[in-house]
């Protein structure tokens, strides 16, 4: 939409996005409605931070009558769209945008975009520094993490680099295209909210529907289900993966240990794997799909190189917490989804103490129940899906010992009794937070505490 003026904007959901929106909306002069389920009491901050600003504010509920004066519903990235408020307004006729179809409508500067099931927080945070070490205050980084770009985007000018992680609950009401757009993976997730994965799938795919034949599409070219996208890709394709790099494309590669980046044809050798300061092979992938991120946004090389080697990973994300008595503790809190978990496990060659939890998503145990049977001896359940996860190890033959509680705490108290010096003591949970927290940055966050209380 090129001009909101006057036009009156229901936006469902008073978190960072939700209030980005009505932030730029109301300076937009737009008639603008924020909804909220959670009473008055609990918004103070929400609303003293578009205080000021004509936004008329309904709270502790969704009433259907709010729609009869709304011409467009903005969602937050956590509203589904199965929510009452949401159906009927789909049933009305009435659009559906968010903050990141708003920005892109009005940005001014090339996009990179970047998704998938896992590593996409590392990968633009990492493709971000690099940016800001070739463009500085040029670049900006936000979309799904940190602070949504919609806050910046009427001081952006032409010169400038936007870099945006973009989840599939944002996708699902885009209908434009970053420049670049790299679809990381696409493993099974977020099958509470999409239902099944080929809705999944497609929600991922709208990153690269509306691309053109100028632009690039990025794929790991070792995932399936990113890899077959391929044949759907409108302009350029580039890839990056460990395997090695088709005849005649472009991309990323390892090779005996090193990271290579083919451009135009031209192979470039960029830094030893053992250089790098992320474990696992998840990360080593995170980092060769930046590099063609980068060399897509026409990125220096020094520039690229220089923030590799400095990279230290995002906190939550197979994260060092301490040491202790010889026990290495790792918060691996943003783990929400099974493969997650695996791409954790396979980072460590040391025995591991693990704890799984959380609520579960509606995906399957089955395979993270059998690496835990052929990998790690010593297992302590949480939350909501313990019973479930329970169910899945014992029928997979079971880890060495099994234990359950029903907090976190509790958890890291058995895990600090069953751990043994060399070994790493794991929180790399395979469900969400909600049950227990209010994300899993909350969780993390407690987990270190705990385990710092042990010392």
């Amino acid at each position: 939409m090129a001009d909101w003026n006057g036009k009156r904007v229901l936006i469902l959901g008073a978190a960072r996005q939700g209030l980005a929106a009505a932030r730029w909306l109301a300076r937009h002069d737009a008639v603008v409605t924020l909804n909220d389920r959670r009473p008055e009491t609990e918004m103070g901050a929400a609303q003293e931070a578009l205080a000021g600003l004509p936004v008329t504010w309904v709270l502790g509920g969704h009433p259907l009558e709010i729609l009869d004066a709304a011409d467009v519903l903005c969602l937050s990235g956590g509203v589904p769209l199965e929510n009452p408020l949401v159906a009927e307004a789909v049933r009305r006729g009435l659009p559906l945008t968010n903050d990141t179809q708003i920005f892109m409508e009005v940005v001014p500067c090339r996009t990179l975009g970047i998704t998938g099931s896992a590593g996409k927080t590392t990968t633009t945070t990492l493709v971000g520094l690099m940016a800001k070490a070739d463009r500085g205050a040029h670049a900006h980084v936000g979309g799904n993490i940190g602070d949504p770009l919609l806050n910046y985007v009427d001081e952006m000018s032409a010169d400038d680099l936007a870099i945006l992680e973009i989840s599939s609950f944002q996708l699902e009401q885009m209908t434009i295209s970053p420049n670049v757009a790299a679809i990381l993976n696409i493993t099974p997730n977020h099958l509470d909210r999409h239902g099944t994965m080929e809705a999944y799938t497609a929600a991922k795919k709208r990153l690269i529907d509306f691309q053109s034949e100028d632009d690039v599409t990025i794929l790991g070219r070792d995932d399936p289900g990113a890899w077959k996208l391929r044949f759907a890709a409108r302009g350029r394709v580039i890839s990056f993966g460990l395997s090695p790099l088709p005849a005649g494309m472009d991309g990323a590669y390892l090779a005996k240990g090193t990271l290579h980046l083919r451009q135009h044809g031209v192979d470039i050798r960029l830094l030893r794997a053992d250089h790098l300061h992320l474990r696992g092979e998840h990360n080593l992938l995170n980092v060769l799909a930046a590099f063609a991120v980068g060399d897509a946004a026409g990125l220096s090389l020094e520039a690229m190189l220089k923030a590799a080697e400095s990279f230290q990973g995002v906190p939550h994300r197979l994260e060092l917490v301490c040491e202790r008595g010889g026990v290495k503790w790792y918060n691996d809190s943003i783990a929400t989804a099974p493969e997650r978990t695996m791409a954790a496990i396979r980072s460590f060659s040391e025995p591991i103490v693990l704890l799984l939890g959380g609520r579960d998503k509606n995906l399957p145990w089955d395979d993270l129940a059998e690496l835990v049977r052929q990998r790690v001896d010593r297992v302590v359940l949480f939350g909501e899906a313990a019973e479930k996860i329970r169910a899945a190890l014992e029928q997979a033959g079971g880890p060495g010992a099994l234990e359950q509680y029903k907090g976190l705490q509790e958890a890291v108290r058995a895990a600090a009794r069953l751990a043994r010096p060399g070994d790493i003591v794991l929180l790399s949970p395979g469900g969400t937070s909600f049950d227990e927290f209010r994300d899993f940055e909350e969780r993390g966050e407690a987990y270190r505490k705990w385990v710092s209380e042990l010392l």
